[in-house]
């Protein structure tokens, strides 16, 4: 099938033969008829697949021009970074169509987006959180969304994105046509469906585990975190086939210290991108990496769904990841649109059974080469790698490991007692008594003259 038999409108059909796309995917040609036809659906399909325009070519084909300033299509992500993505690819289809498009994202000053949103807009893509804020506000009226859609949805839950979404489907109208879209489907997942969609159609392309046929998959069994060093060192020396490369990190700590030692070695053709940078220097890292001015990003799962990073040569796993579909995720960034893609793993020997996992979920066995005799085995090891030595605990912790022995010695008598308030106190209050009544003044008055 090709985009000629798709029934698609004149803008819409200009819009794609400018971009040069003739076929598409399964997801998009299976979810055209079901989006368009109005039911809830739910879309399982692999990162890379074109989940974007799956949901954006029906909505688009059907959405009408109105000068109404409240959003009538809502788009859920999970990133500041997809909300930059999905602005854009819907920028492209829109191209011969009037409609206006806002993206708003935390990080950014509330005030800025409260002014954009009064400015009114058609379709409206957001992050949870500040959509939240913008709804609480009340400067954003949602109550004319005809249409949500919730985009990689298992990572929202992930992040922890579960409190504002429930929270924004209170403030959206009962009847909507919901879409979602996920790579995997989990008890999460399953959950906020049976509460929240009514009788959805299932569009299931391909499961989690399932490798992608473009890809060239390959692993090193390395000792510690230097030798990797010392591996992805060496193979980024061949820059004509390593000529785009993405590299994931477990954690931020982990992608700086990376990026600190590649650097050294190849200055000027690394980036890092992870949660704890700014928005514009993770736009800015984005759009070296995309252009070709940085021919090396080293990352954090933060990118590893969702954004479109162009034509990336490899994707290294410098950690093995312990959730297998995570892996998938990852290297689901490379062999992208046709093109072929190859991804390297790195596993220490505390990490061959996360990598049992991974090939257990794919049923397929990673082909595993060895280290290149002139790359250095490192005997340096990171504080984490180290082994720690079993040492007596210190008495000044407390644990429950730790049973401290008895005193040294007995109280005194007078440390026994227990304390009764002070012996001045209790005079007082045989003198005087407590008044019956609050504001009693002659209470304590006529006791006295009885006594």
């Amino acid at each position: 099938m090709t985009f000629q038999d798709i029934d698609l409108s004149n803008p819409l059909r200009n819009a794609i033969d400018d971009l040069g796309f003739e076929n598409p995917t399964p997801i998009q040609e299976q979810a055209f008829p079901i989006v368009r036809s109005g039911k809830d659906v739910v879309g399982i399909a692999q990162t890379g697949t074109g989940k974007t325009f799956a949901y954006m070519l029906p909505i688009l084909r059907d959405l009408k021009f109105s000068k109404q300033l409240t959003p009538r299509v809502l788009i859920l992500v999970p990133t500041r970074e997809l909300v930059v993505q999905v602005v854009e690819e819907i920028e492209k289809l829109a191209k011969y169509i009037t409609l206006r498009v806002l993206g708003v994202y935390g990080g950014v000053n509330l005030n800025r987006h409260k002014q954009a949103v009064a400015e009114g807009c058609d379709i409206l893509v957001a992050t949870p959180g500040r959509l939240y804020d913008l709804g609480v506000s009340r400067v954003l009226k949602l109550k004319s969304i005809q249409k949500l859609v919730i985009d990689e949805v298992d990572v929202m839950l992930d992040l922890g994105f579960r409190f504002q979404i429930l929270n924004i489907f209170d403030l959206l109208p009962e009847r909507r046509q919901n879409v979602m879209f996920s790579a995997t489907m989990t008890e999460d997942v399953a959950a906020l469906i049976d509460d929240f969609f009514v009788a959805p159609k299932k569009i299931a392309i391909a499961v989690s585990g399932t490798p992608l046929d473009n890809i060239q998959q390959t692993a090193y069994n390395v000792p510690n975190f230097y030798t990797k060093i010392n591996l992805l060192n060496e193979l980024l020396f061949d820059k004509n086939d390593f000529s785009k490369v993405l590299v994931f990190a477990e954690n931020k700590r982990t992608a700086d210290k990376i990026f600190e030692l590649t650097q050294e070695e190849y200055p000027g053709q690394v980036c890092v991108l992870h949660s704890n940078k700014t928005q514009n220097y993770r736009l800015h890292a984005i759009e070296e990496f995309n252009t070709g001015t940085k021919r090396i990003l080293v990352a954090t799962d933060v990118i590893a769904r969702g954004l479109d990073l162009v034509e990336i040569t490899h994707v290294v796993n410098f950690n093995t990841p312990y959730f297998p579909e995570n892996y998938m995720h990852r290297i689901g960034r490379t062999g992208r649109a046709e093109h072929e893609g190859k991804s390297i793993l790195f596993s220490t020997e505390k990490e061959q059974e996360a990598k049992g996992r991974i090939e257990e979920l794919m049923d397929y066995e990673i082909p595993l080469l060895e280290i290149p005799e002139h790359v250095q085995i490192s005997n340096q090891l990171t504080e984490d790698e180290r082994p720690r030595e079993d040492k007596d605990q210190s008495k000044n912790r407390t644990s429950q490991e730790y049973v401290p022995g008895p005193a040294f010695h007995e109280k005194k008598e007078k440390n026994k007692k227990v304390n009764l308030g002070g012996a001045y106190r209790r005079e007082i209050a045989k003198k005087y008594k407590k008044p019956k009544t609050r504001g009693d003044k002659n209470y304590n008055k006529r006791n006295k003259k009885k006594r």
